[in-house]
């Protein structure tokens, strides 16, 4: 069964607010088997949004629109489908006592008059109660074809969805599908690929998705199945196998497990404390540590040296080898992470020098040249990296490969 998505609101053309809700609804079709070929946004344009569902519901089996279902005159969503499933408009008088309700609870007097207009609903239209807002969900069924009218606000559209329209959906598409994601660190997107181009070119169901992150590559495992157990059962040996040609490269095989919290789960396995010292990250590397939770129990500090003052007067770098390698250079790179774990006593520490750009580079020492060091246990590594884009993406490709290198540094100290 197929379903298409339709975005309602001038303010997502205009590119005023980020359109989270089609990349929620995306995934939630996904899981409930359903293929969405098509996503639309249009404006708040009654010739425009009667065209887009129009044309919809011609190549769609279920339309999904979200939006432009508020008390204003400019939202239209609901007028627009009342008409072209030849449908009029009459109150509901469950939504009424509902509007009633929300706005007594909230000790408002005078309800605005505009807002009774949410309460006006399509003829055998089915009604979905809204519990964080006024407008009230509706789905609109004719001749095979499904209308389903979201409100807005993912705070009204995200539980809305899970509690009411899933289920409903999930009734009319009985077949599931099922993601796994295995996740990789330390390898390029191109060289994944070449890995499994055997189990691409041959695969049917399951079948497998390449997603090139910052510093990480997804793999996405996805079956088609009577139920999640079938679904899982062909699932299984593909992702046994991916296991087995990327070894160490595979850092989670949990779709909400991130790089950091991995790395933050190894060093709590291994009994390790890690610092940071960084340069041109600036603080984002321990950023990344500290959102994952009880990272207490494992980061001990975590040091800004953007100078080279800094550098020599925080984690003892040696003024010759910022006068003579300079600041971003191998040499200076280890100093700084030697110097964090004498200064802070750690087990580890990771630190980052580069050229974030978009000055500052030469030829000898482009933008994007970058020195990651880690020690672990003694153990020292030193990598040379050359990143490309904006500052702020050399920026988050620095932290990314700080991450991994720590990660290897982890576990190879481990195996010895």
């Amino acid at each position: 069964m197929t379903a298409e998505l339709i975005s309602v609101g001038t303010e997502l053309l205009l590119g005023n607010i980020v359109n989270t809700n089609a990349a929620f609804l995306s995934r939630e079709c996904a899981k409930l088997g359903l293929s969405v070929y098509y996503q639309t946004t249009v404006g708040d344009n009654f010739q425009r949004l009667e065209g887009v569902i129009r044309q919809a519901l011609e190549r769609s089996d279920v339309i999904i629109l979200s939006g432009g279902l508020g008390p204003t005159q400019d939202d239209l969503t609901k007028e627009i489908a009342a008409e072209v499933f030849g449908r009029q408009l009459k109150e509901d008088e469950h939504t009424r006592e509902r509007i009633q309700n929300y706005f007594d609870v909230r000790g408002t007097k005078e309800i605005p008059e505009n807002n009774w207009k949410q309460a006006m609903v399509p003829e055998e239209a089915l009604v979905v109660d809204n519990d964080n807002g006024t407008a009230p969900g509706l789905i609109l069924e004719k001749d095979g074809k499904t209308a389903i009218l979201l409100p807005g606000p993912p705070n009204e559209l995200i539980p809305m969805f899970r509690k009411d329209i899933f289920p409903y959906l999930h009734e009319k598409q009985p077949e599931t599908i099922v993601s796994e994601m295995v996740k990789l660190c330390g390898i390029g997107e191109s060289r994944a690929e070449m890995m499994i181009a055997d189990l691409i070119e041959n695969q049917s169901n399951p079948t497998i998705a390449t997603y090139a992150k910052t510093g990480e590559v997804h793999l996405r495992v996805t079956a088609r199945a009577a139920d999640r157990e079938a679904a899982e059962v062909l699932i299984e040996p593909v992702l046994n196998e991916l296991e087995k040609r990327f070894g160490e490269s595979v850092y989670t095989t949990k779709e909400d497990v991130t790089l950091e919290e991995s790395v933050a789960e190894l060093l709590r396995e291994q009994g390790l404390t890690v610092t940071t010292v960084e340069s041109c990250t600036g603080g984002l590397l321990a950023g990344r540590l500290v959102n994952v939770p009880g990272i207490s129990e494992v980061l001990k500090q975590g040091f800004i040296t953007y100078s080279n003052k800094a550098k020599r007067k925080l984690v003892g770098v040696k003024k010759t080898t910022l006068r003579e390698e300079g600041a971003v250079s191998e040499k200076t790179a280890k100093e700084m992470a030697k110097g964090a774990l004498l200064v802070t006593g750690a087990d580890a520490a990771v630190a980052v020098t580069g050229i974030a750009g978009p000055d500052g580079g030469t030829e000898e020492k482009p933008v994007g040249l970058v020195y990651i060091g880690v020690v672990v246990r003694g153990q020292t590594y030193v990598k040379e990296y050359h990143f490309t884009g904006s500052r702020s993406k050399i920026r988050e490709n620095s932290v990314a490969a700080a991450l991994t290198l720590l990660r290897k540094g982890i576990l190879e100290t481990a195996e010895n």
